[in-house]
């Protein structure tokens, strides 16, 4: 249930009131100011019951998560550091200082899963909004990456050794007695997988790895004959079963029991030829650089066919389509998709002028702008490595982390406009000796 709205008192003297405690100049306080709270507690609130126990306030937890994609921290650090930083707390709507924690860290988890895609959407619809006049432009910029999954890499016997483990897992909690559990000869088996260069170590190699496929496609069948309640295992069987079947060549291949969906994209890195995880296009504008449109992928679509999407999700955010939208060569195949104009670097032809080569090229150059926008969501804002499950998960954490990044855009001009004012009303030789 929605918990009932707390409205702000007047201005209070009692000790631990935020309000006259804290700098209301600091970046935090004066986004907090800028956010429309209230629109995304509209939009949101229909997602919650009208009887049953009251929830934890809308504003904290979408909150929670903005401060923790800026953050780029875990659930468990996120509500650690809330308790010890009066900024989270005023950010949050808190009135008065308390050393309690905000909420379980699994709370986080429920609120993602119960606002979903939609939900999390609105509060990137906010990060623009907040932008403002910055977000309107006619032109935008676009590309693709990849979003890593939280997973090892990958490989058949580490799949097929994890299959061994889970059936033995599920044996013992259905009471199954095998006819061997094979933890002794799987122990050497790994210690003969490990060393493979020469001839006989490699003959030694693949003998053990087609012995550790043998023994899991025992232990799959074994329990299939004998468990009882086929349906409570059936998801998890099959898949077994569908990973034991693949080859080398097969398409649609599983590359992690725990994330099934996690596909293998090769984007041409020289350092790293393959990235498991999910695609991810990116939509900014040409001059000022504002997130207004992100789609995450489940599939390893063509670069090419991710543009229509991701044009549909920017005339969602800011309201029209842009005139122009400048891709990279990967996007080859589209010149035009409703009233935007798609336009991927070329040599020109010989009917344009030089001026009109030369404006084309400048703006070529700048379409490369979004590549360290791309770096700093990686790096910056949890893109590098998606720790969220499943599709939901995949764009979840897309979406917040262009989110976050357009909050901290906004933060950082309001502190860099500070710095501007200072520098004109203090001496120089003071503000260098504060830093």
């Amino acid at each position: 249930m929605k918990t009932k709205q707390i409205f702000r008192k007047q201005l209070s003297l009692e000790p631990g009131y935020l309000e006259t405690l804290l700098d209301l100049s600091n970046p935090w306080c004066i986004l907090s100011k800028k956010i429309n709270w209230q629109r995304i507690e509209e939009k949101l609130t229909p997602l919650y019951s009208s009887i049953g126990r009251p929830s934890k306030p809308i504003r904290l937890m979408c909150s929670l998560l903005i401060i923790k994609q800026i953050e780029n921290i875990s659930d468990e650090q996120l509500v650690k550091a809330w308790k010890q930083n009066p900024y989270y707390q005023y950010f949050s709507g808190m009135e008065y200082f308390t050393w309690d924690f905000p909420c379980d860290p699994t709370s986080l988890i429920y609120f993602r899963k119960r606002i979903g895609e939609s939900g999390v959407e609105e509060i990137f619809q906010e990060s623009v909004n907040v932008n403002g006049v910055d977000a309107l432009e006619d032109e935008l910029i676009a590309d693709t990456t990849v979003q890593e999954k939280n997973i090892t890499y990958p490989t058949d016997s580490k799949l097929h050794l994890k299959i061994i483990r889970e059936c033995v897992k599920i044996a013992s909690t259905e009471g199954i007695k095998l006819r061997q559990s094979y933890s002794r000869t799987v122990i050497k088996l790994k210690r003969a997988t490990r060393f493979g260069k020469g001839k006989k170590q490699a003959s030694i190699k693949r003998k053990a790895l087609k012995r550790i496929k043998t023994i899991a496609g025992k232990l799959v069948r074994e329990i299939l004959s004998k468990l009882t309640n086929h349906e409570k295992y059936a998801v998890k069987l099959e898949l077994y079963q569908y990973v034991l079947a693949q080859t080398v060549n097969s398409k649609n291949k599983i590359y992690s029991l725990h994330e099934p969906n996690v596909q293998c994209l090769a984007k041409g890195k020289a350092h790293k030829p393959y990235e498991f995880g999910n695609k991810v296009a990116f939509a900014t504008t040409k001059t000022t650089n504002v997130i207004v449109a992100v789609k995450s992928f489940d599939t390893n679509i063509y670069d090419g066919d991710t543009i229509p999407p991701l044009l549909d999700v920017a005339k969602k955010t800011i309201k029209k389509f842009p005139k122009n939208l400048f891709f990279d060569r990967g996007g080859r195949g589209r010149k035009k998709y409703q009233e935007t104009n798609i336009i991927i670097p070329d040599n020109g032809t010989k009917k344009q002028s030089k001026y009109e080569r030369q404006k084309m090229k400048k703006a070529f150059r700048r379409r490369a702008a979004i590549e360290p926008i791309i770096g700093h969501l990686k790096h910056d804002y949890g893109l590098n490595r998606n720790y969220l499950k499943g599709k939901i998960g995949n764009a979840i954490n897309a979406i917040m982390a262009a989110t976050a990044y357009n909050f901290k855009r906004v933060m950082n001009s309001f502190y860099h406009f500070l710095t501007l004012i200072l520098r004109c009303f203090i001496p120089y030789n003071r503000i260098l000796s504060s830093i």
